[in-house]
């Protein structure tokens, strides 16, 4: 006979990746202030940069023996980081923070496309539920107010940094397990400011005024870029990349609790959104097993005759 129950778990690294998104959420107010003392991609540049220079130094000793496979899959995360963070900045010139949230967050049902189109990992039942669930409390967060059939120049451009997000996720679990934690993610900060810096001249943007404030925030952004980068690529070497993108959507949440701390306040819409999002998590950790009752052992001959 057969039963099935619901198993409720949360690994470490699990735990570490909501830990980190929390505090992902409140870089959204440090960035808006950023953008009003400089372009999205000079700072993004800059954030990467100071990253980078933070990790090479606590990694010196192993970078030594990188590997191509390590500077290739670097380069490659790298690409997405810079693409993904800079457009969102860029796109918060132009349209509110809540509709950019929206936008942002539609890298949560491109992470399974994507991954079944380039891994071909079919996503569990679970997961997907979860997925959906976190993607209406998304619609929700981002208020009435959103209207995404008329999608302007900022909506487009925030659009293309959240499939550049999907891909950085999918990049780092193709490559987590392959490659020195250490050594992949200093070349991929590394490559992320090259890459925002050569966006400016393209993007017509010139260098900002540089100020204590600016170098201030970048500084600080960039050391936690590099805390999040590492606890990302060391923790999804064991958390499946759907499992990890449902996580990751509680960011909009955490960045609506620190918004209300400095003035704001959430309508009560947005609020059932936020907790959607939160179920959504937790059914994405729900597992569903089945109990198989132990079969009896057939009886002896001499069993049987007594």
């Amino acid at each position: 006979m057969r039963t099935s129950r619901f198993q409720f778990s949360v690994k470490p690294q699990e735990a570490l990746l909501i830990l980190i998104t929390m505090f992902w959420g409140g870089t959204f107010l440090a960035v808006q202030y950023a953008v009003t003392m400089s372009g999205p991609f000079f700072f993004v540049g800059l954030r990467f940069a100071t990253a980078a220079l933070a990790v090479g130094l606590l990694s010196f000793n192993v970078l030594k023996g990188i590997t191509w496979l390590e500077v290739k899959a670097g380069v490659a995360i790298g690409v997405a980081i810079a693409l993904g963070y800079s457009l969102q900045t860029w796109g918060l010139q132009s349209i509110p923070s809540s509709k950019s949230a929206f936008i942002t967050a539609m890298y949560v049902p491109l992470v399974p496309l994507l991954q079944w189109l380039c891994l071909g990992r079919i996503p569990g039942l679970m997961s997907c539920a979860g997925i959906l669930l976190a993607f209406i409390g998304l619609i929700l967060l981002a208020g009435p107010d959103g209207n995404m059939l008329a999608l302007g120049k900022g909506e487009i451009i925030t659009l293309v940094g959240a499939v550049a997000i999907a891909a950085e996720i999918i990049l780092i679990s193709a490559w987590a397990g392959k490659v020195d934690v250490r050594r992949v993610t200093v070349v991929q900060l590394l490559t992320a400011s090259l890459v925002a810096f050569a966006a400016m001249a393209p993007a017509g943007e010139s260098l900002p005024e540089i100020s204590v404030p600016l170098l201030g925030l970048a500084a600080g952004l960039g050391i936690f870029s590099a805390i999040i980068q590492v606890t990302m690529n060391w923790a999804q070497r064991s958390v499946s990349p759907t499992r990890a993108t449902v996580i990751y959507t509680g960011e909009p949440v955490w960045a609506g609790i620190f918004g209300r701390m400095a003035g704001e306040r959430l309508p009560l819409l947005a609020m059932l959104g936020g907790v959607f999002i939160v179920i959504g998590v937790l059914v994405s950790e729900l597992k569903l097993k089945k109990k198989t009752a132990p079969i009896k052992a057939p009886e002896t001959s001499a069993e049987a005759e007594s």
